[in-house]
């Protein structure tokens, strides 16, 4: 099914994800197309090479490098609404410091940098609630309009496709707007049963400038931002 830039008014197209830190740009290039997104923040916190929930890549003059979220040590099946921020160690100064060596030659560091000290400057103690701030601060830079839920809010006791279904009738939705990753573990039957649509995200990265030598996608969207500046990178992120 074919994704116009114009939300419908006609369908409830739904976007579920976790809520994870200053995600790259495929995540809010999803947001466009949808009328609700439902942060996944009831599910199990997973740490490993595969989870980007409390972290994401920016570009520095060595190559990429990750921006982590120190996190306090939780139980395995610990919700990542239920995960708590580390203060043992101040990541948000490095974080701040990390961004100000590798993006002050960028053309709109000084038009971007205050929205990330204003983010860094609160004092959350939930991962969830800094990864939404992170989420909402990105959207207002990108102009993008979108109501938002918690899935903890719409509560429910199914798992898998099961779940997402489960979440999706209580929203109401006619459509489901999912990033082409989840095919791996995706199954149709629920979705077919609830008469729920599965509309398979398909985007395409664009290349911009970038500094220091060549191209590095799917970083976070940070550095479109510090690269072209506000208006810009509005208008790259609804070309593609």
């Amino acid at each position: 099914m074919c994704i116009n830039n114009q939300k419908s008014t006609l369908n409830n197209i739904i976007v579920i994800h976790q809520p994870d830190f200053l995600s790259y740009l495929g995540f809010f290039h999803r947001l466009l197309h949808a009328d609700l997104y439902i942060a996944l923040d009831d599910v199990q916190y997973v740490s490993s090479s595969r989870s980007w929930t409390n972290r994401d890549k920016i570009k520095t003059e060595n190559g990429e490098k990750w921006l982590t979220v120190h996190v306090q040590k939780s139980p395995r099946d610990t919700p990542i609404n239920k995960i708590k921020i580390s203060d043992t160690f101040d990541w948000k100064k490095q974080h701040l410091d990390l961004l100000k060596h590798n993006y002050k030659k960028s053309l709109y560091f000084d038009e971007i940098f205050p929205y990330l000290e204003k983010l860094y400057a609160q004092n959350l103690e939930n991962l969830a609630d800094f990864n939404m701030e992170s989420i909402l601060m990105l959207l207002e830079l990108f102009d993008i309009k979108i109501n938002i839920e918690r899935s903890s809010n719409l509560k429910t006791l199914l798992t898998k496709s099961e779940r997402l279904v489960d979440i999706l009738i209580k929203a109401k939705a006619t459509h489901y707007l999912s990033g082409i990753g989840a095919k791996d573990y995706h199954e149709d039957r629920p979705f077919n049963d609830a008469k729920i649509k599965v509309i398979w995200q398909d985007f395409k990265h664009p290349v911009y400038p970038q500094l220091y030598n060549g191209f590095i996608k799917n970083l976070s969207s940070i550095d479109l931002l510090f690269n072209c500046g506000i208006q810009k990178s509005q208008k790259i992120l609804r070309s593609f």
